[in-house]
Protein backbone atom coordinates (compact mmCIF):
# COMPACT_ATOMS: atom_id res chain seq x y z
CA UNK A 1 0.00 0.00 0.00
CA UNK A 2 1.38 3.48 -0.95
CA UNK A 3 0.09 6.46 2.04
CA UNK A 4 0.89 9.77 1.28
CA UNK A 5 1.34 11.92 4.48
CA UNK A 6 0.75 15.78 4.54
CA UNK A 7 1.27 18.74 7.12
CA UNK A 8 -1.12 20.90 5.91
CA UNK A 9 0.31 24.85 5.39
CA UNK A 10 0.17 27.64 2.80
CA UNK A 11 4.20 28.40 3.13
CA UNK A 12 4.97 25.23 3.54
CA UNK A 13 3.14 21.86 2.82
CA UNK A 14 4.92 18.74 3.63
CA UNK A 15 4.81 15.54 2.62
CA UNK A 16 6.03 11.91 2.58
CA UNK A 17 5.16 9.15 0.24
CA UNK A 18 6.28 5.52 2.00
CA UNK A 19 4.96 2.21 0.56
CA UNK A 20 3.26 0.49 3.41
CA UNK A 21 4.06 -3.52 3.31
CA UNK A 22 3.80 -6.14 6.30
CA UNK A 23 5.34 -3.83 9.42
CA UNK A 24 7.90 -2.15 6.97
CA UNK A 25 8.12 1.32 5.37
CA UNK A 26 10.07 1.61 2.04
CA UNK A 27 10.52 5.64 1.17
CA UNK A 28 9.35 6.82 -1.98
CA UNK A 29 9.98 10.12 -1.79
CA UNK A 30 9.17 13.40 0.22
CA UNK A 31 9.95 17.36 0.66
CA UNK A 32 7.65 20.20 0.49
CA UNK A 33 5.43 22.46 -1.50
CA UNK A 34 6.44 26.18 -0.86
CA UNK A 35 4.62 29.30 -2.35
CA UNK A 36 5.94 32.78 -1.53
CA UNK A 37 4.39 35.36 0.55
CA UNK A 38 3.22 38.46 -1.22
CA UNK A 39 1.53 36.36 -3.98
CA UNK A 40 -2.08 36.48 -4.29
CA UNK A 41 -3.71 33.76 -1.91
CA UNK A 42 -5.54 32.26 -5.13
CA UNK A 43 -2.66 31.89 -6.58
CA UNK A 44 -0.68 30.13 -3.62
CA UNK A 45 -3.60 27.65 -3.26
CA UNK A 46 -3.82 26.72 -7.21
CA UNK A 47 -0.14 26.41 -6.64
CA UNK A 48 -0.24 23.93 -4.11
CA UNK A 49 -3.57 22.24 -5.78
CA UNK A 50 -0.99 21.54 -8.79
CA UNK A 51 2.16 20.43 -7.19
CA UNK A 52 0.29 17.87 -5.00
CA UNK A 53 -2.01 16.76 -8.30
CA UNK A 54 1.27 16.30 -9.59
CA UNK A 55 3.00 14.08 -7.01
CA UNK A 56 -0.31 12.06 -6.62
CA UNK A 57 -0.72 11.05 -9.84
CA UNK A 58 2.82 10.22 -10.12
CA UNK A 59 2.58 8.02 -6.96
CA UNK A 60 -0.89 7.04 -6.84
CA UNK A 61 -1.11 6.49 -3.13
CA UNK A 62 -4.46 4.66 -1.93
CA UNK A 63 -4.45 6.84 1.34
CA UNK A 64 -3.87 10.02 2.20
CA UNK A 65 -3.21 11.18 6.04
CA UNK A 66 -3.36 14.62 6.86
CA UNK A 67 -2.33 15.95 10.42
CA UNK A 68 -5.31 17.53 11.92
CA UNK A 69 -4.47 21.55 12.70
CA UNK A 70 -4.16 22.82 15.84
CA UNK A 71 -3.73 26.57 16.08
CA UNK A 72 -4.47 28.65 19.44
CA UNK A 73 -3.37 32.39 18.70
CA UNK A 74 -3.28 33.66 15.20
CA UNK A 75 -6.91 33.86 13.74
CA UNK A 76 -5.59 35.38 10.27
CA UNK A 77 -2.73 32.03 10.01
CA UNK A 78 -5.55 29.76 10.77
CA UNK A 79 -8.02 30.54 8.62
CA UNK A 80 -5.20 31.08 5.59
CA UNK A 81 -3.93 27.10 6.32
CA UNK A 82 -7.60 26.06 6.61
CA UNK A 83 -8.04 27.26 3.48
CA UNK A 84 -4.71 25.64 1.97
CA UNK A 85 -5.72 22.60 4.09
CA UNK A 86 -9.27 22.51 1.91
CA UNK A 87 -7.67 22.48 -1.30
CA UNK A 88 -5.26 19.55 -0.11
CA UNK A 89 -7.95 17.24 0.99
CA UNK A 90 -10.11 18.36 -2.43
CA UNK A 91 -7.23 17.33 -4.16
CA UNK A 92 -6.92 14.20 -2.32
CA UNK A 93 -10.64 13.78 -2.92
CA UNK A 94 -10.70 14.25 -6.52
CA UNK A 95 -7.41 11.98 -6.79
CA UNK A 96 -10.29 9.09 -5.09
CA UNK A 97 -7.60 8.53 -2.25
CA UNK A 98 -9.01 7.48 0.86
CA UNK A 99 -9.08 10.66 3.24
CA UNK A 100 -7.56 10.41 6.99
CA UNK A 101 -6.01 12.42 9.76
CA UNK A 102 -4.10 12.11 12.76
CA UNK A 103 -4.09 15.06 15.69
CA UNK A 104 -0.36 15.63 16.74
CA UNK A 105 -1.15 13.41 20.18
CA UNK A 106 -2.16 10.36 18.29
CA UNK A 107 1.04 11.14 15.75
CA UNK A 108 3.24 11.32 18.99
CA UNK A 109 1.68 8.16 20.74
CA UNK A 110 2.21 6.00 17.23
CA UNK A 111 5.86 7.19 17.12
CA UNK A 112 7.13 7.77 20.42
CA UNK A 113 4.73 5.78 22.59
CA UNK A 114 3.63 9.32 24.86
CA UNK A 115 1.32 12.07 24.16
CA UNK A 116 4.17 14.81 25.06
CA UNK A 117 6.79 13.91 22.91
CA UNK A 118 8.77 16.52 22.03
CA UNK A 119 8.55 17.60 18.28
CA UNK A 120 12.36 16.17 18.27
CA UNK A 121 11.78 12.37 19.62
CA UNK A 122 9.32 12.40 17.12
CA UNK A 123 11.95 13.33 14.18
CA UNK A 124 14.13 11.18 15.44
CA UNK A 125 11.83 8.39 15.58
CA UNK A 126 10.80 9.26 11.44
CA UNK A 127 14.90 8.85 11.06
CA UNK A 128 14.81 5.34 12.59
CA UNK A 129 11.68 3.94 11.57
CA UNK A 130 12.45 5.12 7.65
CA UNK A 131 16.32 4.13 8.38
CA UNK A 132 17.26 7.66 7.11
CA UNK A 133 20.45 9.13 7.31
CA UNK A 134 19.23 12.77 8.60
CA UNK A 135 15.87 13.77 9.63
CA UNK A 136 13.85 15.64 6.98
CA UNK A 137 13.97 18.93 6.57
CA UNK A 138 12.02 21.58 6.94
CA UNK A 139 10.04 20.51 10.11
CA UNK A 140 7.04 19.63 7.90
CA UNK A 141 8.34 17.33 5.88
CA UNK A 142 9.43 15.16 9.09
CA UNK A 143 5.78 16.01 10.13
CA UNK A 144 4.32 14.69 7.09
CA UNK A 145 6.37 11.25 7.17
CA UNK A 146 5.19 10.64 10.55
CA UNK A 147 1.29 11.28 9.63
CA UNK A 148 2.20 8.46 7.34
CA UNK A 149 3.90 6.10 9.55
CA UNK A 150 1.09 6.89 12.15
CA UNK A 151 -1.28 5.95 9.39
CA UNK A 152 0.61 2.94 8.66
CA UNK A 153 0.14 1.95 12.32
CA UNK A 154 -3.24 1.99 12.43
CA UNK A 155 -4.05 0.23 8.94
CA UNK A 156 -6.38 -2.02 10.89
CA UNK A 157 -8.50 0.93 12.65
CA UNK A 158 -8.72 3.02 9.57
CA UNK A 159 -12.00 3.82 9.31
CA UNK A 160 -11.84 5.27 12.62
CA UNK A 161 -9.56 7.91 11.38
CA UNK A 162 -11.40 7.96 7.75
CA UNK A 163 -11.94 11.95 7.70
CA UNK A 164 -15.74 12.38 7.11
Amino acid sequence: MIIMGIDPGIAIVGYGILEFKGNSYKVMDYGAITTKAGVPIPDRLNQIYNEMNILIKKYKPEDIAFEELFFNKNVKTAITVAQARGVEVLCAEKNRAGIYEYTPLQVKQALVGYGRASKSQVQDMVRLILNLDKIPKPDDVADALAVAITHGSSIKFKESFRMI
